[in-house]
């Protein structure tokens, strides 16, 4: 099994779906001629020319809306948007469009429309480049947020996404992308609302997504050093959330922590925490935690930019403070 980074399984989605669909067209500020800004279509602008690979103007409103029109008129469109902070720009035609049209058609139109965007921190981006809004699309329905943490699921959601009918806000951590990992040859996807469950324990769960999948990994090897043995859960997409397979853990270990990079007031997470609460509450030996980023803009100092984001200290720290371990 070949190892790649994930900029490359993703990579290698786009051009599937290019070549296998002539009705799918990927649209976005320098995804042409620049070759993508964090260089996920290089080469793509080459191989199939400007009708399928285009340049936008710096039109975020623009770019969904008529990605919204295309996916209505039967075309497969793929809109990048450079970082998920530019989004808020184009959250109308999301939110109010995109996401409703089927329902508010009783299912004569459909949007099959997917939204790559770069989401989260630690890059030294600056207060309006470093945020985490996955979430808060993920409260919407009508759409689905998926957020890959290694090369293997992020070409297995991707093909999933191309199935849908209804919009896919698809999140791609900016740390992630040199990330690397083993890819089967052989076709296969990985569904939406089917968490993973990347590490076997019995003493304690913990929940995470995107990049924090990895500092969960972080904190169950410290876990490990003091003879603890904690379950980590990659829940891969947040809309639809496989609340099943975090509740059965959590029956299992009978302690959990939710880690996410967004900020703790109000983070996706608190909501995981919320249900995981109410669905296995007679098996807890505790209150269910949560770990956060700190509620400040994202700094641009890197010391202090990684003192804002969740860290597997932090897990640890939250770990003590509510079980004692």
């Amino acid at each position: 099994m070949a190892e790649i980074i994930m900029r490359e399984a993703i990579a290698r989605g786009l051009r599937e779906a290019l070549d296998k669909d002539e009705r799918a067209f990927i649209m976005g500020e320098d995804v042409g001629a620049y070759q993508g800004a964090y260089a996920v279509t290089k080469g793509f602008f080459e191989k199939y020319g400007p009708e399928r690979v285009r340049d936008t103007p710096i039109a975020e409103g623009v770019m969904v809306g008529a990605g919204v029109g295309a996916a209505m008129a039967g075309q497969r469109p793929i809109v990048e948007i450079m970082t998920i902070n530019f989004l808020l720009l184009g959250i109308d035609q999301v939110v109010n469009h995109a996401a409703k049209l089927r329902y508010m058609s009783n299912g004569q139109l459909e949007v099959p429309l997917i939204i790559r965007t770069v989401t989260g921190g630690g890059a030294q981006l600056a207060a309006t480049h470093s945020q985490s809004f996955e979430g808060w699309f993920a409260s919407v329905p009508g759409i689905k947020v998926a957020i890959p943490s290694d090369p293997y699921d992020a070409l297995g959601l991707f093909r999933s996404a191309l199935d849908e009918r209804d919009p896919v806000i698809f999140a791609e951590h900016a740390l992630l992308y040199g990330f690397k990992g083993e890819v089967p040859d052989a076709p296969y996807k990985v569904p939406f609302g089917q968490a993973a469950v990347k590490r076997e324990g019995k003493d304690i769960t913990l929940v995470a997504y995107g990049r924090m999948v990895h500092v969960a990994q972080n904190a169950a090897k410290l876990f490990a050093e003091m003879g603890k043995q904690a379950e980590v859960i990659d829940v891969r997409t947040l809309r639809p959330l496989d609340l099943d397979t975090i509740v059965k853990s959590v029956k299992k270990t009978n302690r959990c922590i939710v880690v996410e990079e967004v900020w703790e007031t109000g983070g996706f997470g608190s909501w995981i925490a919320q249900s995981v609460q109410e669905a296995a509450f007679d098996d807890l030996d505790g209150p269910v935690g949560h770990v956060g980023g700190l509620d400040v803009p994202a700094p641009y100092n890197g010391v202090l930019e990684a003192a804002a984001i969740p860290d597997a200290k932090r897990v640890l720290q939250k770990a003590k403070e509510l079980f004692g371990m």
